[in-house]
């Protein structure tokens, strides 16, 4: 993997953790020689993950729609910002260069980024790794969320398995690097039914 997008909140959260580890993963990925996509700003946990990687040498894009540039939220530091025009045109441009995706902590812009990007992968538009880094059981609800719909039979067991999902970041890379898309697709065959 040479760029990971990371999808987080603009807003720190109540818990120091949030940030401890939005920190630590922008470290690491400098550490890893892995580039940071994310959504361009230096608020939250979104300025912590893209300080965290610049600190350490490493390298970060942001992808920023114009509107929210003008809010002056623009971080200033990266290694490249690209401006675009909407909110879709920007997670199209994330997936575009990277090749997995993290989600932190966040509200609903971090869970639909996430679950476009799951979406798309279940479709077959993409095979990359989707990941949530689960600091502090911030996602135990949402997991046991996909679990129910499992056992409702509305999302399949294979699906659901493409979430890779860790509370420790090491071991969410390692599970990103070894990821083997499912070869089932979305749709079930009359013949399944």
């Amino acid at each position: 993997m040479k760029r990971i997008t990371v999808f987080c909140g603009s807003s720190f959260g109540t818990e120091e953790i949030y940030k401890e580890q939005a920190t630590l993963l922008g470290q690491t990925l400098a550490k890893q020689n892995i580039e940071l996509v994310y959504g361009g700003a230096n608020v939250g946990l979104m300025g912590a993950v893209a300080d965290g990687i610049l600190n350490e040498g490493g390298k970060a894009i942001g992808i920023l729609p114009n509107f929210l540039r003008s809010k002056e939220i623009a971080h200033l530091g990266l290694t490249e910002l690209i401006l675009v025009e909407s909110m879709h045109e920007r997670k199209t441009k994330m997936n575009d260069l990277c090749d997995g995706v993290i989600a932190l902590p966040g509200g609903f812009g971090t869970l639909e980024e996430l679950f476009e990007m799951v979406t798309w992968a279940q479709l077959g538009l993409h095979k990359k790794p989707i990941a949530i880094l689960n600091i502090n059981g911030f996602y135990d609800s949402l997991i046991e969320l996909t679990q129910t719909m499992v056992e409702k039979g509305l999302l399949k067991e294979a699906n659901q398995s493409m979430l890779l999902v860790s509370d420790n970041i090491d071991d969410l890379l390692d599970k990103m690097r070894n990821y083997v898309p499912p070869t089932t697709g979305k749709w079930i065959d009359k013949d399944q039914s």
